[in-house]
């Protein structure tokens, strides 16, 4: 755990660099760089892909393909069939458990789909994207229990990931399995839910009041009421509006007045420049740096959010301008973040082509390591950055490597290095490839082929990016 955080300050320590525009000529360490953090683990192939483009080119590239990209693979059977039988009307407790466990073996086989579309998607960026959105409107299986619901969400979520974020909010604040985690189904105008109001202000437009929101208590009352009466069909769990429900009086939403429904109060949030700046800045941490308090960081993030907005909420247009401020290409960023579980696993998986690995331990792994897919940890989602790794989780990450390296054929690039000690020059190579900041452990004169590869994703800066 202390040399994870090690490394993470001294990627950190250079703060005061000057800035450094987008290059002309992407560098081999600058395209792994890009690649790094737009994907999972890039291979040495596609490194070389880019690798003298101009980073407007390659980001532009990056960013419309995995706009047009489509899943590898066909839905899993549950996602296309019948709707289930609602477990409210079965009659036995027995009927009812066996529901629920039918419910939870299909969570099971979405994440396990979703996964393989990680590890063999072309265009990872849009597996990535999709990742995303998942924390950003985070919702749990455990509650909303039908796999179908999920799926549904996951489409959406997979539709719009760099499509427009005003169609994508309006998209899953109606979406059934959102209205169901946040208890917004059964709100009516006799007693409105504040539970749904509050999380679409604090946790997917405006962030935190007191944290530069913009908003009051009695704003999250007035947009509870606009909310009342959007449902969902018990028996195929779809979107319904109940007008019997709805509280059709006027309300005031931050400065605004009308006879306001859901969509319109969506809208009222938007015009604030506040849910440009929140989203901008999530997209930020996410790609970019773990760190936005810099001054200079402040200046560059304003303009960024403030051009998301006039470009009316282009999630595609945004990610193109952070993956090409100043702050993406300072050195000092390089290994600035952490790897979620999700990253390690997928990333290790990709790179040293453990093609034939069998999926679902694979999903089992990342939930043992603190990101469960589908089954995030409350409605802020899963924190990221340094929560990613405690003493505990470390030596789990470790040990998931090591497993892997001894129970898995490798494949792709690395094979050859199999029975034979990597001369000192591609040791070096082998040491830029794999860590995002140089390794903080020395390896073993001697050590030789597979040993050599595990030795540096065993060193803690392979848990960085």
């Amino acid at each position: 755990m202390n040399a994870v955080r090690h490394c993470v300050a001294l990627a950190l320590c250079a703060w005061a660099v000057v800035a450094q525009a987008a290059p002309q000529t992407l560098s081999e360490d600058q395209a792994r760089h890009l690649l790094v953090r737009t994907g999972f683990t890039p291979t040495n192939a596609e490194v070389e892909r880019i690798t003298g483009q101009s980073a407007q080119r390659a980001v532009s590239d990056i960013v419309e393909r995995a706009k047009a990209a489509r899943p590898q693979h066909q839905a899993p059977a549950f996602a296309t069939g019948p709707a289930p039988i609602p477990i409210a009307y079965l009659k036995t407790k027995d009927e009812q458990q066996a529901a629920r466990q039918q419910q939870l073996r299909e969570g099971l086989e979405l994440k396990t789909w979703w996964m393989t579309e990680m590890i063999e998607s072309p265009a990872p960026l849009a597996e990535r994207m999709v990742l995303f959105w998942h924390n950003h409107f985070a919702t749990s299986q455990q509650k909303v229990v039908r796999s179908q619901a999920m799926w549904r969400q996951h489409e959406l979520l997979r539709a719009n990931a760099l499509g427009n974020f005003r169609t994508l909010l309006h998209g899953v604040a109606k979406d059934p399995a959102m209205l169901v985690y946040l208890d917004g189904a059964n709100s009516r105008k006799e007693a409105p839910n504040e539970n749904f109001a509050r999380e679409v202000m604090e946790l997917f437009t405006l962030g935190e009041a007191s944290q530069g929101g913009g908003y009051s208590e009695q704003d999250i009352k007035e947009a509870a009421r606009a909310f009342t009466g959007w449902s969902i069909e018990r028996e195929d769990f779809s979107f319904r509006f109940r007008p019997a429900f709805h509280d059709g009086a006027s309300k005031t939403v931050l400065g605004q007045t009308g006879k306001f429904d859901g969509d319109a109060v969506l809208d009222v949030m938007l015009v604030q420049p506040a849910a440009a700046r929140f989203v901008t800045a999530k997209l930020w941490k996410e790609f970019v740096s773990p760190v936005s308090e810099n001054a200079s960081y402040q200046a560059e993030l304003a303009r960024i959010a403030q051009r998301f907005q006039s470009d009316g909420y282009d999630i595609a247009a945004l990610l193109k301008n952070l993956l090409l401020s100043d702050a993406f290409w300072e050195p000092s960023q390089r290994g600035s973040l952490i790897k979620s579980p999700v990253d390690l696993v997928v990333g290790t998986v990709r790179q040293f082509g453990f093609s034939d690995t069998d999926v679902m331990p694979l999903v089992l792994k990342t939930a043992q390591l603190g990101q469960n897919l589908l089954v995030p940890p409350n409605v802020k989602g899963w924190p990221g950055y340094t929560d990613w790794v405690n003493a505990t989780s470390l030596l789990e990450r470790k040990r998931f490597t090591e497993q892997l390296f001894r129970s898995a054929e490798m494949k792709g690039e690395y094979s050859g290095l199999i029975d034979r000690e990597p001369p000192d020059a591609l040791k070096a190579r082998l040491a830029r490839t794999l860590l995002a900041v140089p390794p903080t452990q020395v390896i073993a004169s001697g050590t030789v082929g597979v040993a050599y590869l595990r030795a540096l994703t065993l060193d803690p800066a392979y848990q960085l990016k």
